[in-house]
């Protein structure tokens, strides 16, 4: 069966909608003349925008219809492991937005560990600064969850969520990494930064180089909390 098709200005949209135990939106975007599929260059910021618009008016439809629930909640339900034990369930922060950061304890950009703990603090009870310890890239993580814990507490004196040693990229990668690379989203290094909003979506995106307590990142955080 061939999904509903729609014309925006230049622009056509195919639409897919699975109702399950998880209610996803997903939407490709291309010019009118040309065949679905993946694009044949590198996304621009331009395409990445209007997909994520195209997906909120999806989210906003579903939930005019009842497809959503009643809490507006539309992201699959990703667990992380804690560090701390127990687990780190992604549904369980509905309502808030989650900066979801692939840290790393021996990397040049370790030192963001002082921002993000910042933005925890900062944002406490209205948003949610996770962070991913990942090995993935440059070998730049310790041995083990124990030492990654002790490391983050004595230098930087962390409180915030923190996940198990994790993979980000790569077959065996985290499905909500997974998920994120399905949308254009694949942290290329250390300490990049994924905004979820607080109804699941990915809202946006930011590089290593991006400093957490930057006005791009927090004015992001801040657009949200006013939306909600």
């Amino acid at each position: 069966m061939f999904p509903p098709v729609f014309r925006l200005g230049r622009f056509r949209v195919a639409v897919f909608v699975w109702i399950g135990p998880v209610l996803r939106g997903v939407t490709e975007i291309c010019e009118v003349g040309k065949p679905f599929g993946p694009f044949p260059r590198k996304r621009s910021k331009t395409d990445k925008g209007m997909m994520m618009q195209t997906r909120r008016g999806l989210l906003g439809s579903m939930v005019a219809f009842g497809l959503v629930g009643t809490d507006g909640y539309a992201g699959p339900d990703f667990v992380f492991p804690s560090i701390d034990g127990g687990d780190i369930r992604l549904s369980e922060l509905r309502g808030q937005p989650v900066l979801v950061v692939n840290t790393a304890s021996l990397c040049a950009f370790t030192p963001q560990y002082d921002q993000l703990q910042a933005l925890h603090e900062a944002y406490a009870g209205r948003a949610v600064i996770l962070a991913v310890p990942s090995d993935d890239f440059g070998g730049q993580e310790l041995a083990d969850e124990k030492a990654v814990k002790e490391f983050c507490e004595v230098n930087f004196r962390l409180t915030l969520p923190m996940a198990e040693i994790t993979r980000v990229r790569g077959s065996g990668r985290h499905p909500f990494y997974a998920w994120a690379a399905g949308q254009g989203v694949v942290p290329r290094w250390n300490f990049h930064k994924i905004l979820i909003g607080p109804d699941g979506t990915l809202v946006a995106d930011f590089a290593t180089s991006v400093a957490p307590d930057s006005r791009r990142i927090t004015n992001a955080i801040d657009a949200l909390l006013i939306g909600g």
